[in-house]
């Protein structure tokens, strides 16, 4: 019950990446290309590196500084809000490298990504269930429903989504935390019990894949008692994202 697959590339696997990459800074397009390429600097995600003929205008600004990767060689340059790197050979040659948050917004297709790039090769259903799934915290009863939605993601634990009228609300403190996650979108409420800060959180609008989990409510199983069908699940020993 507690075991959930893992992520299985190595890093510095390059592939070709088959989307169209966008990206912005101060309203304005700086990377637009059809040729990027997935590189995994560790296993669970790659990063896009893009042809540097595609990176528009100046940007770019060249810091002098040089650093070795087993990939290749780069050049430090400026980029917007942070750095980029520039590799001049190795796996991905002529390629560019930027800081997520270097850029304001990054695009595939016409659909905005967040945090970083999806892995091509991981999963992320929003499955309907009939499980009993009850959840508490010491000793008081969070949730407990027939109809929740879970979210079977690759390389992290099950995400089990209640809705809001199988929620003991009185229980829960609303914060001002907010996160966002490349597969479903961006948060739009967190919730704290008694001590223990963001135990909860929901997708009101939720990317198209998870619209099954729109403005229900998850919890972090590593900090909360689960008992599925009457058997208690587990913790989970390693603190994930949302």
């Amino acid at each position: 019950m507690s075991g959930y697959p893992s992520a299985l590339v190595a890093v510095d696997h390059v592939e070709p990446v088959p989307r169209r990459i966008r990206a912005t800074l101060n309203g304005e397009l700086v990377v637009d290309t059809y040729d990027a390429q997935y590189l995994w600097e560790f296993p669970p995600y790659p990063q896009y590196y893009v042809p540097l003929a595609d990176v528009v205008g100046d940007v770019l600004v060249d810091t002098g500084e040089v650093e070795l990767h087993n990939r290749g060689k780069a050049r430090i340059h400026t980029a917007g809000h942070g750095q980029a790197r520039v590799y001049v050979d190795g796996l991905v040659e002529g390629h560019v490298r930027f800081d997520w948050d270097a850029l304001d917004s990054w695009f595939e297709e016409e659909e905005e990504v967040f945090v970083h790039p999806r892995n091509p090769y991981s999963r992320c259903d929003a499955i309907r269930s009939s499980r009993l799934v009850r959840v508490e915290r010491d000793g008081k009863l969070l949730a407990e429903s027939y109809s929740t939605v879970i979210v079977f993601e690759t390389g992290l634990p099950r995400r089990y989504n209640f809705p809001r009228l199988d929620v003991y609300f009185e229980h829960l403190t609303p914060s001002d935390t907010r996160t966002a996650c490349p597969y479903k979108g961006r948060t739009t409420g967190y919730w704290s019990v008694g001590k223990h800060p963001d135990l909860a959180w929901s997708y009101d609008f939720p990317t198209a894949a998870l619209l099954p989990i729109a403005g229900m409510i998850a919890f972090y199983n590593e900090r909360v008692d689960l008992t599925i069908d009457g058997i208690e699940e587990p913790r989970p020993q390693t603190p994930f994202s949302a």
